[in-house]
């Protein structure tokens, strides 16, 4: 599931939202520090996930995170790795966001093919 924001915008504002989508009964979700805010936390553990996220440095509460699952985080970024790869995503030519958003489902449909 993608949602497109702006590239100035952080993108844990949209995390709840996009969770809501998602039925969370059983899943682990693995995020970065940037995502291990109470708010996105207590969702996922209200709609019967886990959270693999790692706390930042300097949490209050520091919780702890299975760091041999979280390293499988590097899925997700190889995945980002290979879209990058198509010039048309990585300089981003299209001037629609729903342009961009419909060449990376093009792109991601090309990947799993591949």
């Amino acid at each position: 599931m993608f949602k497109l924001t702006a590239g100035q915008l952080n993108d844990r504002a949209h995390a709840v939202s996009l969770l809501e989508k998602t039925d969370l009964t059983d899943i682990n979700v693995i995020a970065n520090r940037a995502y291990g805010t109470h708010e996105i936390r207590t969702h996922i553990k209200e709609n019967g996930g886990h959270y693999t996220i790692p706390p930042k440095a300097n949490a209050k509460q520091p919780w702890k995170a299975d760091w041999w699952l979280y390293k499988e985080r590097h899925l997700i970024e190889c995945y980002f790795n290979k879209l990058k790869h198509f010039r048309h995503i990585a300089t981003r030519f299209d001037k629609l966001a729903e342009s961009f958003l419909a060449f990376v489902q093009v792109a991601t449909i090309f990947l799993l093919t591949k």
